[in-house]
């Protein structure tokens, strides 16, 4: 079982608000280029990529996915897309840059 953070609310495997603002725009700038012109995003890229990390570190199906995580589904289709996208190449750089 994961344990909270107190201080912070969030858990271990989650992002950190420094985290959190290091990647941000990527995700943020991949959303616009996307060039979908519906709704705006209704579930944030942060739950997603925290969903995302949860599913990674747990190694369990996605469909176990915690409510607050947002649906499973919205959480695979944002990371399918991201992969298209090769976004995990920025932020793989990113993180090599700090």
């Amino acid at each position: 079982m994961k344990h909270l953070n107190f201080n912070h609310g969030i858990r271990r495997h989650e992002l950190t608000d420094n985290e959190w603002d290091r990647i941000r725009d990527i995700l943020l700038l991949e959303h616009l280029k996307s060039g979908q012109r519906r709704c705006p995003v209704k579930h944030g890229n942060r739950k997603v990529m925290n969903g995302i990390l949860w599913i990674a570190e747990n190694g369990v199906p996605r469909r176990e996915l915690p409510e607050r995580y947002r649906p499973w589904q919205a959480v695979y289709a944002r990371f399918r897309l991201w992969k298209r996208r090769e976004i995990r190449g920025g932020l793989q750089r990113l993180a090599t840059n700090s």
